[in-house]
């Protein structure tokens, strides 16, 4: 028997701007050579071609090609700069490697034209990029034709739905409706479109032709209704799309993944599989050697407050639960005169007597997480990842709270979402530790390397000191 298989829907346009973006690199470069009365070599082309390849790749994980990049000039310069950014670091350090800098001067591939490459190279990248947004806006604008949508489900599913598609095609002109067998009473969801009719209205006005798509967001337990409307909507012209009903199985880290012919998707899983993992791997590398150097000195003055405050190690090292809930040990700078790793660890709380006076302070500031940037370096942690808790913690919330262990599927992180977002500190309730374990999940779901960025840019101006953390 035949597998039924999905054909992912593309349009050609990320392949068309992915080309487009491999020739300008290379392009551009041959008049500027040209300017300094330098010719092209087999070791500049090389290197040109190098950073193309680089530039496309690390674009691709950035998000630079998706659907939304013709659509948002915000979105697309700021991925433009990030992709520039990231691949200028990464080809950076591979041409140090392969000891192509030795021969700058022999390759006419001096500073001042890699940097006039690189400028020429942004400039001329951002304004194609911003002309096909124009173009493509001002093509959708002066179509007459209105787009008549019809929703059959007022559901989680039909909501989700609505919410994606005014973003999706606000700049054409649409209609949107609902349409649903269930009386009015049963539906408890706030939509901007209103209840239409029901399904066999649905199916006579597709029929006469005042529909032109239909998205199906019916729950999968109506399994016999889809099929019966999908046997009344093939006897129209109408474009027919089905709403996967993901809120059955609240799937809050989920992916597509083929295998063979065959398309799932994954319930639990990581954003940091494959390249994913790779690339955060070398922000990790990259931004804590830089924070290491500039904090340099913060450490050796905390180090020395740390032996002056109270007798014992300056370093503490205790254990958590780190990548697939394995243990792992984090350090800190010692800010209590005990040292508790025990099954039992009791919380921090405001005035405790156990925290010095010179540990209560950098517990405030979260100096005393400073050694864990060394816990990213040898890779245990992340820069950017769901904060670390004792195992005794772990082994009491994971009871209480709802996919609790799914913020083991990636690795601990120095400050994370939840961080930024007012949720550190002592976790008193179990409501505080809810909202924890919600931003924890939101930042795996929704994962990327600018949202890394954004996060460490903000923790630096409200992610460090709290009034919660004793």
């Amino acid at each position: 028997m035949k597998t039924a298989t999905i054909k992912i829907a593309d349009d050609g346009y990320a392949i068309l701007i992915k080309a487009s973006d491999f020739f300008l690199l290379n392009l551009i470069l041959v008049p500027i050579l040209a300017l300094h009365n330098a010719h092209e070599t087999a070791v500049s082309l090389g290197v040109s071609f190098l950073f193309s390849v680089i530039f496309l790749l690390i674009g691709e994980y950035c998000r630079l090609y998706q659907e939304l990049a013709r659509k948002s000039y915000y979105y697309s310069i700021l991925k433009t700069f990030l992709t520039f950014l990231l691949s200028f670091l990464t080809w950076n350090i591979l041409c140090q490697q392969l000891n192509a800098f030795d021969d700058i001067q022999n390759m006419n591939l001096h500073y001042i034209i890699v940097w006039q490459w690189f400028v020429s190279s942004i400039i001329f990248m951002i304004l194609i990029k911003c002309m096909v947004i124009y173009v493509i806006r001002q093509f959708l604008k002066r179509k007459a034709k209105v787009r008549r949508i019809a929703i059959l489900g007022m559901t989680k599913g039909g909501i989700a739905i609505e919410h994606a598609l005014r973003k999706d095609i606000r700049y054409q002109d649409f209609e949107i409706s609902y349409f649903d067998d269930r009386d009015l009473n049963r539906f408890g969801y706030l939509s901007k479109s209103q209840l239409r009719g029901n399904i066999n209205e649905l199916v006579q006005l597709a029929k006469s032709d005042r529909i032109d798509e239909v998205y199906i967001a019916l729950p999968m337990i109506a399994k016999h209704r889809i099929q019966n409307v999908l046997k009344l909507l093939s006897d129209t012209t109408v474009e027919t799309y089905i709403v996967p009903d993901l809120y059955t199985y609240d799937l809050n880290i989920s992916q597509i993944r083929t295998i063979g012919n065959v398309q799932t998707f994954s319930v639990f899983s990581s954003p940091f599989e494959g390249m994913g993992g790779v690339l955060k791997r070398i922000e990790d590398i990259i931004i804590s050697l830089i924070i290491i150097l500039l904090i340099s000195p913060i450490l050796i003055i905390v180090a020395i407050g740390v032996k002056r405050s109270s007798p014992g190690p300056i370093l503490f090292k205790q254990d958590r639960y780190g990548l697939g809930g394995k243990r792992i040990q984090v350090w800190k700078f010692r800010s209590m005169g005990v040292m508790e790793n025990d099954s039992v660890v009791t919380q921090v709380r405001k005035n405790d007597p156990r925290v010095t006076k010179f540990g209560a302070f950098i517990r405030r500031t979260s100096l005393d997480e400073l050694p864990q940037f060394f816990n990213v370096l040898q890779g245990s942690m992340s820069i950017v990842g769901p904060r670390p808790h004792a195992v005794a913690h772990n082994e009491e919330y994971r009871v209480l709270v709802h996919k609790y262990m799914l913020r083991h599927k990636v690795k601990p992180g120095i400050t994370g979402l939840a961080q930024i977002k007012g949720f550190r500190g002592e976790t008193d309730t179990l409501d505080k530790m809810e909202m924890r374990i919600k931003y924890d999940l939101q930042y795996i779901q929704n994962w990327s390397l600018l949202k890394d960025l954004k996060i460490i840019f903000l923790t630096i101006f409200k992610g460090f000191v709290s009034e919660t953390a004793y």
